[in-house]
């Protein structure tokens, strides 16, 4: 991840797939030139780059020239294009191609096109490193594409945001989730872990999703996934992935300006941590950590067997069914700690103490995030 100015971006395209990509443009166009002489001209400022090494790779002699357009304010493409810099050489008879960073709208290629209509060439063809279709606004053809790319907006590789960014060799996607914070929450039972996410959810303005509430509210609402859902509990089966999910999905759609999520209760496997990791990516978003509450073992059963003296659930009131709850957890937990500390992102805190001191430890743990 880079910042530059005020927005973060993240990687998107490597450096080596722009140079595999400008080498076949490369042998595309000297395939169809042939022997003739081109000129190749590129569009100031963001075609430098792609210009540069672009004319490294044509294995064939040729013309360099540039002109100098103004399309981009921030962030957003406008209207107004102005030439700023025109053409110096007679073009007359001459196959021109145009070297592009980037087509978006089409607003620059109409000014090339204008541009060029008085000047007499042979042949003007249009060669783009990066193209949005879903941008793409004009009927011009586009003859030559290296990489077609969502309608994101990309720096690096001589594209900038606000003057920053031409120099780096790779090309970053905005981050459209800037400041979004999401964490996945564990603890063996008895740890506090409800407790302790009703806290953290309105110290950091958090969306707390409880993967049990969130089952509970399908089923007693009779949504689709609900009705799906209990149609494998009923048969005794275990509800696949996908379902969950997709209800997870469902409820950070419902919260989709949230500063963040506490994920509780999901994942539990590896293929779970994994789908929950595309889920966030597809969101433009990420898990920013896996914190786990650490208690001993007999302090959780102490703390369980007093609880179901009031809680009136069975399974808080039998020793052993206890015990086989925190097996259980330690032998799936023990897997995601191994995912998540392979990313750097597994964050063990003491689940000892009281109430305002876990609270203290989990809130610096995510302070240092």
């Amino acid at each position: 991840m880079i910042k530059l100015h005020e927005k973060y971006f993240k990687p998107f395209i490597s450096a080596q797939q722009i140079d595999d990509a400008l080498a076949r443009m490369a042998e595309e166009i000297a395939n169809d030139i042939g022997d003739e002489i081109p000129v190749f001209i590129g569009i100031l400022n963001g075609s430098f780059m792609v210009v540069s090494d672009f004319v490294k790779k044509y294995p064939k002699p040729c013309e360099v020239t540039f002109i100098k357009l103004a399309s981009y304010e921030g962030v957003k493409s406008t209207e107004d294009i102005q030439r700023l810099i025109g053409l110096t050489q007679d073009l007359t008879g001459r196959t021109v191609v145009i070297l592009e960073d980037i087509i978006d709208t089409g607003n620059t290629l109409a000014e090339v096109h204008r541009i060029f209509r008085n000047e007499n060439v042979k042949t003007l063809k249009i060669a783009t490193l990066f193209y949005k279709p879903e941008a793409y606004k004009k009927d011009f053809k586009l003859h030559y594409v290296g990489i077609e790319i969502p309608n994101k907006f990309i720096v690096g590789y001589g594209l900038d945001y606000d003057g920053l960014g031409r120099d780096i060799p790779e090309v970053y996607q905005i981050k459209e989730t800037q400041h979004m914070t999401n964490l996945v929450l564990f603890g063996p039972p008895g740890a506090g872990k409800g407790t302790q996410a009703n806290f953290l959810k309105e110290k950091y303005n958090l969306v707390h999703i409880s993967t049990g509430d969130v089952f509970r509210f399908n089923i007693k609402n009779e949504t689709a996934l609900g009705m799906l859902a209990k149609s494998f509990i009923d048969k005794g089966e275990l509800v696949p992935d996908q379902v969950t999910i997709d209800m997870l999905n469902a409820e950070v759609e419902k919260n989709a300006d949230a500063n963040g999520f506490i994920f509780d209760g999901f994942p539990r496997t590896n293929a779970q941590a994994e789908s929950l990791d595309k889920l966030m990516e597809s969101k433009d978003s990420q898990i920013d950590a896996m914190i786990a509450l650490e208690v001993d073992d007999e302090i959780l059963v102490g703390r369980l067997l007093e609880r179901g003296k009031t809680s009136g659930r069975p399974d808080d009131a039998d020793e052993s069914i206890i015990r086989n709850r925190i097996t259980e957890y330690y032998s799936k937990t023990a897997i995601l700690k191994d995912y998540y500390n392979a990313q750097n992102k597994y964050f063990g805190v003491d689940g000892v103490g009281s109430i305002e001191d876990i609270t203290v430890r989990l809130s610096t743990a995510i302070d240092n995030l």
